[in-house]
């Protein structure tokens, strides 16, 4: 499918919207201000500005609002000219929810139609960019996602795992799994998070392995697209497992482990017990502590 990502002003937009007012159709997205459904293609008009035309007729639809194609060898970025593997993981600094970690595959032709969504620079987008664009990059890209729940990242610290072996395992997994759905890699990159000689001794104990050299590089996701495209898909999974982890104790769960996190759980603590907590936080963190003590 065609994916054209183009950038609007509140005229531009209001323009669209008279052009296709007759495509007009409801859309359940709360980013997506209006929906319309073409003659072969569909266009997703958001609150941010990003216009998202998709289909067989998409380029076509979007040259009558200024687009053009990008000519061959224009979207070649340094690092990035071959088709690689990227991971990256969200969730492992936060005391709340569990930890994502996911894999992606990403092809040379893939730059263009990434870059036009700000890919490019995904340290810089909000929240609210990232739960916009995630779904268009797992519809596009293929990739694999692995969520760990807090109850089920207790379990593994309880066994024996640290904060380390338990991402090496989540890394190497996600990247297992992505192989095994036929993807051919000429590079595998993983956002480092420890040293190599220290992955390489906890990759010793997972039970599915592959031939594929593996590289940890440190800021991997303002290098390669595929890695930034994982941080994308994986911040959205964290942040929407963070509010559906909420809603289990009615509360709003915080990102992070300040003591904002202390608080909630805190009130957790008192409401729903150790229990509620192993359902909802990483217990190992020091915050537990911190929280069991403003009980007191």
């Amino acid at each position: 499918m065609n994916t054209v990502v183009l950038k609007a002003s509140a005229q531009q937009k209001q323009a669209m919207m008279a052009h296709y007012d007759r495509y007009r159709q409801t859309s359940k997205n709360p980013y997506i201000e209006a929906f319309f459904k073409l003659t072969g293609a569909s266009l997703s008009i958001y609150t941010s500005g990003k216009v998202v035309f998709q289909g067989e007729m998409a380029e076509q639809e979007a040259g009558l609002w200024g687009y053009e194609p990008e000519k061959s060898g224009q979207t070649t970025i340094p690092g990035q000219n071959l088709p690689m593997i990227g991971t990256d993981e969200v969730g492992n600094g936060s005391y709340f929810g569990g930890l994502a970690v996911v894999a992606s595959f990403v092809h040379p032709e893939d730059h263009a139609f990434l870059k036009s969504l700000g890919v490019d620079d995904s340290k810089k987008m909000t929240d609210q960019n990232i739960c916009q664009i995630a779904p268009l990059l797992k519809e596009k890209i293929p990739h694999q996602a692995l969520l760990l729940s807090p109850k089920k990242y207790n379990e593994v610290i309880e066994q024996g795992y640290n904060a380390v072996s338990v991402k090496v395992a989540l890394h190497n997994q996600a990247i297992f799994l992505l192989l095994q759905k036929g993807v051919q890699p000429e590079k595998i990159v993983i956002d480092a998070f420890t040293s190599s000689q220290n992955y390489q001794k906890y990759l010793k104990k997972e039970a599915n392995q592959f031939a594929n050299p593996v590289t940890l590089e440190e800021k991997a996701e303002g290098k390669y697209l595929a890695v930034a495209v994982s941080s994308i898909i994986a911040r959205a999974m964290f942040l929407e497992n963070l509010v559906q982890l909420g809603q289990l104790v009615g509360m709003n769960l915080p990102s992070g482990a300040g003591s904002k996190s202390d608080q909630v759980a805190a009130s957790i603590l008192k409401q729903y017990g150790m229990a509620g907590l192993n359902q909802t936080a990483k217990l190992h963190f020091a915050n537990t502590q911190k929280a069991q003590k403003l009980l007191k």
